[in-house]
């Protein structure tokens, strides 16, 4: 049966690290195996910028600066993995930064979720093109796939919806049972047309369930710079334990938290067929990795904490001194739904709403200026939200100890409370 890899930016970010996919793909013996791979490093955040800049007729010297290091590190590490005999290679990535470069003179006036789209796709094909070339050296027989010609979306840019038939029969067309490393991109799909689409930040874990879905994959791995699934960033907390079993359920709930080891549409499409996720570090391939399934008896085994920066507070109120009634509260989610703006936490009251959110200009602004319209808007901004699962009260004190709560919303299983980033420690510690 078919085994998807999934391997995120940290595992693809130099010429080392991509020497380094070589053991753990040929330890694989099973065929087919479909590896899903994400842009090389920070490639996506450079993508963004260089966006902004090409939009910005005052930044075009910054868009040329920027377009050029974003090249000569792509070609760097092709020299790096290949000396003298990247020059053919460096010709097909030149060719992809040739129409990255148009894209952005294309689209420069659109809309800007489909000027994303259109751009960001190539860390993706730029990446899984230094990679198909290294296996193919290596011994390892690959074939490159264009995900945009198998992942078939609408036009909803940045967020796009699959066409889960459309998408099946292609992936099954072109990849089913092969007898090799079939690699492709994350995170990227297209639409019948063939415009790009994107499914969303952080969506390469999606993609690889899609293709396991479609293939009634035996199981899903996810490869990262961390052993497995931790009850709190490692990097945030000093003591973060790791869960070696988690059910889908529970994994969905911390996702739709904010914890960033698994994208929140990954599971749903592995749950339906019952195909299980193992997370593992590409570092320590040998360490016990976690893994996702449909057991539920170590769902609470170990409380887990979440933090959210750089969130904004937004209190609405009718202007018109009148209840928060059951149509004002539909008025106003639906104007989230409208501006593209998700809540991480929602709490009402007799006269008001409390709505915790990302700080995303582009799309937050324009909510506020809508809600201005017909309700009292109050702002607060630099705040850090914290989603605790099955907490007890102790461990509650203890992480709120010496910081005002602004905001809380808790039920059976969970408690967010909202905090000044100020008045947070750079390096949490979870109570015993």
């Amino acid at each position: 049966m078919t085994t998807v890899f999934k391997f995120g930016g940290a595992s693809v970010k130099d010429a080392d690290a991509i020497r380094h996919l070589t053991p753990l793909i040929e330890a694989h013996k099973e065929r087919p195996l479909v590896v899903v791979i994400s842009a090389m490093g920070k490639t996506t955040n450079a993508l963004e910028a260089l966006l902004a800049d090409a939009r910005d007729d005052s930044r075009g010297e910054d868009y040329r600066e920027r377009f050029a290091s974003l090249k000569a590190s792509h070609r760097e590490v092709a020299d790096a993995l290949f000396g003298d005999d990247a020059d053919s290679l460096k010709a097909r990535l030149d060719t992809l930064f040739d129409e990255l470069d148009e894209q952005h003179r294309r689209h420069r006036d659109s809309p800007y979720p489909e000027h994303y789209d259109q751009t960001v796709c190539y860390g993706e094909l730029l990446s899984t093109t230094l990679v198909a070339e290294w296996l193919n050296r290596q011994g390892v027989e690959t074939e490159w796939l264009d995900a945009r010609e198998l992942i078939i979306t609408d036009g909803q840019h940045q967020n796009a919806n699959l066409d889960w038939s459309a998408t099946t029969d292609a992936i099954r067309k072109r990849a089913g049972g092969d007898d090799r490393v079939l690699l492709t991109q994350g995170f990227i799909g297209g639409t019948p047309g063939g415009v790009s689409t994107t499914l969303g930040r952080e969506g390469s874990d999606f993609s690889a369930a899609i293709f396991a879905h479609c293939l009634d994959a035996a199981e899903v791995v996810i490869w990262k710079d961390v052993p497995g699934l931790f009850n709190a960033d490692p990097r945030r907390f000093d003591n973060a334990v790791q869960l070696k079993r988690l059910s889908y359920a529970e994994t969905i709930e911390l996702a739709w938290h904010g914890a960033k080891v698994i994208h929140p549409k990954t599971l749903g499409p592995l749950k339906q067929k019952a195909i299980p996720l193992t997370v593992r570090s590409f570092e320590t391939p040998e360490a016990p990795p976690s893994v996702i399934d449909a057991d539920t008896r170590f769902d609470a085994e170990h409380p887990s904490c979440i933090l959210r920066d750089d969130q904004v507070l937004l209190e609405v109120k009718p202007k018109d001194f009148s209840f928060m009634d059951e149509p004002r509260q539909h008025d106003i989610l639906g104007r989230l739904v409208e501006n593209g703006v998700h809540a991480n936490l929602i709490d009402g009251g007799a006269m008001q709403i409390t709505l915790c959110c990302d700080n995303k200009p582009e799309r937050l602004e324009s909510l506020i200026e809508s809600l201005k319209d017909d309700y009292e808007v109050t702002r607060q901004d630099e705040l850090t939200l914290l989603t605790v699962r099955y907490p007890c009260q102790g461990m509650l004190d203890a992480l709120s100890e010496g910081r005002e709560t602004l905001a809380e919303r808790r039920n059976a299983t969970t408690t967010q409370r909202l905090f000044r980033t100020e008045e947070c420690p750079e390096t949490w510690h979870l109570p015993d």
